[in-house]
């Protein structure tokens, strides 16, 4: 799914001037990202397919989106000299609207010491060497995901290093369930939900956030649906007969679902 949002505003503003600013002469910027380090001695990369897809791949720039930009951006600096839209509209001229770059990166999922290069991006016409850098705003999200899936991996490397030394033979094939994703109520959009939910999946499949499941199918190919769950309650249906009902609630929850894993909240009083 490609998103409709218009590239050309998809950057920081003071980046528009800096086709300006470059030395004269600059024909080729080549830019890296890395770990600069902290809590971890590593990173999980992961999302930056994501963002290829959803922004980046394809003809995404048009007339009618330089128009936009052309109208609004002086605005936001109140004078004319900054925005150039004859380097965007050479993009759309010279090659359909698909972006002159070429970006590398470590293979997804891998686990990357820090202060080592995680992707890189350069221009690959003389013309649009302010492009490279143009679209850091935008390859930054990658922070996020791979944020996440850091994370998710520790706590899982945790859990394997404590379920080997204490746990009973075969208790480890419960791992992928002993970490759970609830983290959609509690990040900042939809987005955020499918992309940290989905960097959540490298290392676990209990997830109660459907959108990372969704967020790999669309854009990594994954079959089926990933993250699963099991029927649960929530205080809202424990308390909807006050104190002295809730064992009623129980005895019906289990009629409910006699079978499989039920989970139930249980300090609601």
């Amino acid at each position: 799914m490609k998103s409709s949002e218009n590239l050309v505003l998809l950057a920081d503003a003071y980046k528009y001037a800096h086709h300006k600013l470059y030395a004269p002469g600059t024909t080729r910027i080549y830019s890296y990202l890395e770990s600069r380090g902290g809590a971890f001695d590593h990173t999980v990369f992961f999302g930056l397919q994501y963002l290829l897809k959803h922004y980046l791949e394809g003809a995404v720039l048009t007339k009618e989106k330089i128009d936009e930009a052309a109208e609004l951006v002086p605005q936001v600096f109140g004078r004319s000299d900054v925005f150039d839209r004859s380097r965007f509209d050479y993009i759309v001229q010279r090659y359909g609207g698909r972006l002159p770059v070429r970006i590398r990166a470590v293979p997804e999922g891998a686990r990357i010491p820090v202060h080592q290069v995680l992707m890189t991006i350069e221009n690959t016409d003389p013309q649009c060497f302010w492009l490279t850098n143009f679209l850091e705003t935008l390859l930054m999200q990658v922070w996020y995901p791979c944020t996440v899936a850091t994370l998710s991996g520790a706590v899982r490397d945790v859990l394997q290093h404590y379920y080997a030394e204490t746990a009973s033979a075969g208790s480890e094939q419960g791992i992928p369930y002993v970490l759970n994703d609830f983290g959609f109520r509690g990040v900042s959009s939809v987005e955020s939900a499918g992309l940290g939910g989905a960097a959540h999946l490298l290392h676990f499949a209990g997830s109660d956030t459907l959108q990372g499941s969704l967020l790999l199918r669309r854009y990594y190919g994954a079959e089926g649906i990933p993250g699963k769950s099991v029927p649960a309650t929530e205080h809202s249906v424990c308390t909807l007969l006050g104190e002295a009902g809730e064992l009623d609630v129980f005895r019906q929850a289990l009629d409910t679902y006699p079978d499989g894993i039920l989970s139930v909240v249980s300090d609601s009083y």
